[in-house]
């Protein structure tokens, strides 16, 4: 089940509630939009797909124009979501990594929604959280980007759930910064912020550097993000690849309620795909009986499947969130 902003709001409130993370993977084909359901269905977990402005512009969605990468990504998701096996998993759709000139055309069609055929009904479907890439701006553009999406959303009156980031990549937040973002943004548009992404020690990629996180900070900027909305707020943890499970369990009991997942979940992937042409290279001469159900996307792609799933798996129980597919109230 594809979630809307309010629902978002529900399982985002849920997570810190109950004391788990949801795991966001950042998802750049069809495939991989299967898998990571897959993964949640097997888990019975909530799950969030994200999508950053190289993938809408991909060549799997958008080939160059990320509003149609938006779409394309939305009605695959949500065809998928809403359909069984999916129906009873929640699932967010949130856009990550959104910067440029660009970024208000695709992110306000994300608020306002995308027609799309769900179950054979013709329905509006539109981002359930959304957030923009501030590593690039002021904290005043920040404020005035971030308060122009809220003013979108009023117009058009949709709900609209949003992940403010502090814009720092690596190295921790102070957190008189929190103060300086989230209050003007909560003063003049009350009730959108539900996720606070500061620096807390990460960075993104994969490196062999080591990361100083800090759950200290996290548990402060949680502190400080609920006391300025007034409601709970939960951290986003990005850059989450090169995490030891413990640091990860440590994050999630300090107040991390969404972490994203890229690059290690790529690489994942690319070495699969590598390990399958590597095995095959004899099925793939064309002399071979075998070799068009070797050359064709089923035979990779469940290639991939059969490792990535378990990985994601792995992902979501180190974050506690296996069996939280069902709110308390609903169960």
């Amino acid at each position: 089940m594809l979630l809307d902003p309010l629902q978002a709001r529900l399982w985002l409130a849920d997570a810190l509630a109950r004391g788990y993370a949801i795991l966001a993977v950042n998802a750049d084909s069809p495939a991989a939009l299967t898998d990571c359901l897959e993964a949640a269905r097997q888990a019975q977990a909530p799950i969030i797909i994200e999508t950053s402005l190289w993938q809408l512009t991909g060549h799997s969605f958008g080939a160059g124009d990320p509003v149609r990468g938006l779409v394309r990504y939305l009605v695959q998701l949500s065809g998928l979501a809403n359909a069984e096996p999916y129906r009873e998993i929640p699932v967010i759709f949130h856009t990550d990594h959104i910067k440029g000139p660009e970024t208000l055309r695709i992110l306000g069609a994300a608020i306002r929604g995308v027609e799309a055929n769900i179950c054979g009904s013709e329905a509006k479907v539109f981002a359930s959280t959304v957030s923009l890439d501030s590593s690039e701006m002021t904290e005043g553009e920040n404020i005035a980007r971030t308060s122009e999406l809220c003013e979108l959303a009023r117009v058009a009156g949709r709900p609209l759930t949003i992940e403010m980031e502090a814009g720092v990549d690596a190295g921790v937040t102070e957190i008189e910064v929190a103060e300086r973002l989230l209050a003007p943004v909560e003063e003049t548009h009350p009730g959108c912020l539900y996720l606070w992404a500061p620096g807390v020690g990460t960075q993104h990629g994969l490196s062999d550097r080591g990361y100083p996180f800090s759950p200290d900070a996290v548990a402060l900027h949680r502190e400080k993000a609920t006391a300025i909305c007034g409601r709970p707020i939960g951290i986003a943890l990005h850059g989450s690849s090169g995490l030891a499970a413990s640091a990860l369990r440590e994050g999630v009991a300090a107040g991390v309620a969404k972490v994203n997942w890229s690059s290690e979940s790529l690489l994942i992937r690319c070495q699969a795909a590598q390990e399958y042409f590597a095995s095959r290279s004899a099925e793939l001469q064309k002399s071979h009986p075998a070799w068009k159900a070797t050359a064709m996307d089923h035979g990779l792609q469940a290639f991939v499947s059969a490792r990535y799933v378990p990985k994601v798996i792995e992902r979501i129980e180190i974050l506690g969130g296996v069996g939280k597919a069902c709110l308390p109230e609903r169960c």
